[in-house]
């Protein structure tokens, strides 16, 4: 039994691995577009349509609400990765 397969059997273990359907688009800065305070995402990935809130002002949105891929980034800078799920592939 190879050292993968007793990793993936045990419980609430998961593993993400970028492979051929996903790619590193670029960096980006998450912050609120009402307030610009930064937003962090915590460690968790997210889509583009989750619901996001501004821990300053409390302005609500969507995710890519509070993302800007334009240069420079700030603070807030969040690495984004496009990843197609075997689910979106069915």
């Amino acid at each position: 039994m190879s050292l993968d397969r007793r990793i993936a059997r045990l419980p609430g273990r998961d593993e993400d691995r970028l492979d051929e359907r996903s790619w590193r688009l670029g960096s980006g800065t998450l912050a609120c577009p009402r307030c610009d305070a930064p937003v962090a995402p915590g460690d968790a990935p997210l889509r583009p349509a989750e619901p996001l809130a501004c821990p300053y002002c409390r302005h609500a949105g969507a995710v890519r609400d509070f993302l800007s891929l334009t240069a420079p980034t700030r603070p807030a800078r969040v690495e984004v990765v496009v990843r197609i799920l075997q689910a979106d592939l069915k």
